[in-house]
């Protein structure tokens, strides 16, 4: 792109938001969830509200940092995938020292609310850093970058114990390895929108890995999610709201394996998006179960 045509002033906004995906909600719910099952599971109930903005704001920060990264990593990538060659690094519409720097403001942003729980939880947050930014050079190198994504979506789950409690129970690696598989299951999903344009440039994935057996494949790591669940609502024994919730999400699991019977791209995307509703009614259920919170 002739860099000359590039938009000025406010007329830039759009192109940063995009960079950022805050236009598009979904990864930051997805990242969003998983933090307040914590939360609340560490706090026995309803988290101090200090505790919870600043999550609720790091969990913004971390997510748009990590988008920016990834289109970073990807910017000689994306104009070759149908899906993203219009985004501004990949067209040039943001250059790479704006997107470098835009990063480091997020990640100092989301450092400088870290500081305020305690130290613990700022040891914690120098792995988040690590995983947010290596996940997006993972693909040139295994098939098995969702893995990583996974450990960095799941990162909060220690941060939000460590805030909490200052330590880590068994509870908040049972939550952070169930939110791993999900995450695996959910963005394989993603992959597979993909997958005919990874191929064609080399990009790995666990959707060209499984190949035929995605489908299987989601399913296990959508089992392994219900089970670890199903064994911190065992050791917390956790009320029947608790269970309904994951029930529910059960049921939108076995959705979403009829949306991608036929693998085609459109019902591929749509079951990734349909993930928003299984955060969700886990959440929704182990907010019922923990009401009233506990008096401190």
């Amino acid at each position: 792109m002739d860099h000359t045509l590039r938009a000025r002033g406010l007329a830039r906004l759009p192109d940063f938001l995009h960079l950022m995906r805050l236009d598009r909600p979904i990864g930051t719910w997805l990242l969003m969830w998983p933090t307040l099952w914590a939360l609340w599971v560490a706090a026995e109930g309803l988290p101090n509200r200090n505790l919870l903005l600043i999550f609720i704001a790091g969990v913004y920060l971390m997510r748009a940092a990590g988008c920016v990264v990834n289109d970073y990593a990807d910017r000689h990538l994306d104009g070759h995938v149908k899906r993203t060659k219009e985004r501004p690094l990949a067209t040039g519409r943001i250059s790479e020292r704006e997107a470098k720097v835009l990063f480091g403001m997020l990640v100092a942003s989301a450092f400088v609310l870290v500081c305020f729980t305690n130290l613990f939880t700022v040891m914690l947050s120098v792995g988040g850093v690590i995983l947010a930014f290596i996940y997006p050079f993972m693909k040139r190198y295994t098939h098995l970058p969702q893995v990583f994504l996974g450990a960095a979506f799941s990162w909060a789950i220690p941060m939000a114990f460590g805030a909490v409690r200052q330590e880590l129970p068994l509870e908040a690696w049972l939550l952070f390895a169930a939110n791993v598989a999900w995450t695996v299951a959910y963005d394989t999903q993603y992959a597979m929108v993909d997958r005919d344009d990874d191929v064609k440039i080399g990009i790995k994935s666990t959707a060209v890995l499984f190949g035929r057996t995605d489908k299987l494949m989601i399913g296990i790591l959508q089992l392994t999610t219900l089970v670890l669940l199903g064994w911190v609502g065992e050791r917390l024994t956790l009320g029947g709201f608790f269970w309904v919730g994951l029930a529910a999400m059960a049921a939108i699991f076995v959705y979403q394996q009829w949306l991608i019977h036929d693998r085609s791209r459109d019902r591929c995307f749509q079951a990734f998006l349909n993930n928003h509703w299984a955060g969700l009614v886990v959440f929704a259920g182990l907010a019922l179960t923990l009401w009233p919170p506990v008096a401190g």
